[in-house]
């Protein structure tokens, strides 16, 4: 854990102001993410690319991640770093949105896809470095915050997709999208980066003896038993996310009849009870009720609304699955975001970020991947009770395991 004088130095020191840029460029990174998102998978239908296909290109954007967040996370720790990734971040996001708009069946929005991947990797700093903003004892209430940021931004990308699309075709989406994240690429030059970290960026080149301390603190990371567990649970959780809400839910919402603009009505519904609980889980639920008994709870819940999903007959039920989903899926996350960084020093904390990252990220891949599969043998049905069962198999897991000494 970190020695008093880490949390002192981690006090935070940024003002208002600068938590307010940081909190508009958090924004306008998870919108341009997210702006087309509900509707891709009816997009992608609609250039006439099969439903196992559709399932592999929704994964492909974890697929990216597993393979750049750890050694990103670990550059970032090297050169002590944050605010350029952020920049990168940005630029990759707008070159994603267009390439979404070749013309083609499956390679502009594969590629597209792919280059999401690479902006969202951009998400290990960010985090760390909104970390920093606080002091160490107050990881979940950052990570809460930060939570929180995230789904808005989300919530305000996803809302906006239904009816770019109704107003100016799949496109339009996509070019908002560009415009959004070039927008977002100019505040993230204005975000506040500690000074501390900016020192040690100055500091002398590592001799013999300091990279060996460094090899050692590396393997420090990843022998954390702590890390291992709250990485393949959340692996768990993205399986699920990336299989609902950010995969095939707007495709049974198409099913049942919605319309451009209706799916709107559906992301609102989940991403209102998400952003709501995600604010108050490492605030309030985990003080009163344990952190353990909220994880498994909210995976619980996460199985349950998940298997509800092709079970609705019409556009009400589905929403009132998606708010249940949503406020669900919202228990865990931030708690297992900050239980990823939370033992570690600040010098350590983006590896250890990118070590978490590249693990769910092969949730976000594989979730998607098998459910597409298994949807073109069962129809929708199928995929939905494969999420459900990963919410149940995370919440065995989280039940048997110990996931920090306070619990």
């Amino acid at each position: 854990m970190p020695s008093r004088s880490e949390n002192i130095a981690a006090t935070p020191t940024a003002s208002r102001r600068q938590h307010l840029i940081f909190a508009i460029a958090t924004v306008l990174y998870w919108s341009t993410l997210y702006i087309y998102v509900p509707i891709l998978s009816p997009y992608l239908e609609d250039r006439g690319i099969s439903i196992g296909l559709i399932g592999f290109i929704l994964g492909s954007y974890g697929l990216t991640q597993v393979v750049t967040r750890l050694p990103l996370g670990m550059y970032s720790d090297v050169m002590s770093r944050r605010k350029p990734f952020l920049i990168i971040g940005m630029l990759a996001g707008l070159i994603s949105c267009a390439l979404f708009m070749l013309p083609g069946t499956w390679g502009g929005p594969l590629a597209g896809r792919l280059m999401a991947g690479i902006c969202a990797a951009a998400w290990v700093p960010f985090s760390v470095l909104y970390a920093s903003y606080y002091p160490a004892n107050q990881t979940h209430q950052a990570m809460g915050t930060l939570s929180f940021l995230t789904v808005f931004g989300q919530l305000v990308g996803m809302s906006a997709s239904g009816s770019l699309a109704a107003w100016g075709g799949w496109n339009y989406a996509f070019a908002c999208g560009i415009i959004v994240a070039g927008i977002g690429a100019i505040v993230a030059l204005f975000v506040y980066e500690p000074k501390t970290a900016l020192a040690q960026a100055k500091a002398p080149a590592p001799t013999e003896g300091t990279t060996h301390n460094r090899l050692a603190s590396l393997a420090g990371i990843f022998r954390s038993k702590l890390l291992w567990r709250v990485s393949i649970l959340s692996l768990l959780a993205h399986g699920i996310l990336f299989i609902t809400m950010f995969g095939f839910t707007p495709l049974q919402a198409s099913e049942l009849g919605a319309s451009k603009s209706q799916l709107t009505l559906i992301v609102i519904a989940f991403m209102v009870p998400h952003a709501i609980v995600s604010f108050i889980s490492g605030r309030l639920l985990a003080p009163r009720l344990g952190s353990r008994n909220v994880i498994v709870a909210g995976f619980l819940l996460a199985a349950i609304f998940t298997a509800a999903i092709p079970y609705s007959d019409n556009l009400t039920w589905l929403a009132l699955t998606q708010a249940g989903n949503g406020m669900a899926q919202a228990m865990y996350f931030p708690l297992l975001l900050s239980f990823a960084i939370r033992p570690f020093p600040a010098i350590q904390r983006a590896t250890a970020m990118g070590f978490y990252q590249s693990v769910y990220s092969i949730g976000m891949f594989i979730g998607p991947y098998v459910a597409g599969g298994l949807n073109s043998m069962g129809g929708l049905r199928a995929g939905f009770l494969f999420g459900s069962s990963l919410g149940l198999i995370a919440a065995i897991l989280s039940w048997s395991k110990q996931l920090s000494d306070e619990d």
